[in-house]
């Protein structure tokens, strides 16, 4: 390669990282919602957290960082919609129930069923011009939803925040249910972000719990408190549990946030508590 052709490419890189910064600059803090592994429902605390901080009047952004099973848009009921470019070329993110930004790789395949099928250079290189070309705005908080494990998505969230000099490094909330096998999992996701010193809001437990609309009697369908134990051992804040509720599988399904709902189901005032927990942390 000449001389000049790796000039350019240093220039080039140089004006890239100096938009990255300039998006970035204008987003106050980032979080990273993670799990050590699926079936968690870690895209419904993503999808709630980010309507909830909505709901107290923060200006929020959710970033679909889930490349292989993107599904955000459905949880916030804006499938089936396109991206399009502003006038000066940026990536304007689709609207959900007027207040949310959203941007997610399901935008940018044919359909439903067309499989990702890219290697962790492609991914990381989608990551950086969701972060970088997006018009996210001034934003309160940008939500980011990974996929399970400590894989290229999160690695490559984290690293490209984290490299930009003067920017807020990214937050992280653990996702997990009580069963020791995903407990398991879940410890090595908090231990990834205690290696790329991100800050940890917490550890949710999901699925804590089920009361029966019968005989209103509580069932331990998945065990109980493992979530709660695992933080006191881990050292990290525990930011609450959440029960089963038929139906915000329902309401997830048709793409309306459960705290959307009125009433005083035992999952909303549990999942309030949670936000509450959040909010605190800023």
């Amino acid at each position: 390669m000449s001389e000049e052709n790796m000039n350019d490419q240093e220039q080039k890189k140089a004006m890239m990282k100096a938009k990255l910064k300039k998006n970035l600059s204008k987003i106050k803090h980032t979080i990273m919602v993670m799990s050590g592994k699926g079936g968690v429902g870690k895209s419904t605390v993503a999808a709630n957290l980010a309507m909830s901080l909505a709901k107290e009047g923060y200006s929020v952004g959710v970033l679909d960082g889930d490349i292989h099973g993107p599904n955000i848009p459905k949880v916030l009921g804006v499938e089936n919609q396109k991206l399009m470019a502003d006038e000066n070329g940026a990536i304007s993110p689709v609207k959900a129930f007027d207040t949310i930004k959203v941007i997610s790789v399901g935008y940018l395949i044919e359909n439903q069923d067309t499989p990702v099928i890219w290697r962790g250079p492609l991914k990381h290189s989608v990551m950086a011009q969701f972060l970088r070309d997006v018009n996210w705005g001034e934003l309160d908080f940008l939500v980011v939803d990974l996929p399970p494990g400590t894989g290229d998505e999160p690695l490559s969230v984290a690293q490209l925040i984290k490299d930009v000099d003067g920017i807020e490094a990214p937050t992280a909330i653990v996702v997990t249910t009580p069963q020791d096998v995903a407990l398991l999992d879940s410890r090595k996701s908090v231990e990834f972000a205690k290696a790329l010193q991100l800050e940890m809001l917490g550890i949710v437990e999901n699925m804590s719990g089920f009361v029966c609309p019968h005989c209103a009697k509580a069932i331990d369908l998945f065990k109980v408190g493992g979530g709660k134990k695992a933080a006191e051992e881990l050292n990290v804040p525990f930011l609450g549990a959440i029960p089963i509720d038929p139906q915000v599988v329902e309401d997830t399904d048709q793409g309306k946030p459960f705290v959307n709902r009125d009433g005083n189901a035992d999952v909303n005032i549990a999942f309030k508590r949670i936000v509450e927990n959040v909010i605190k942390k800023f």
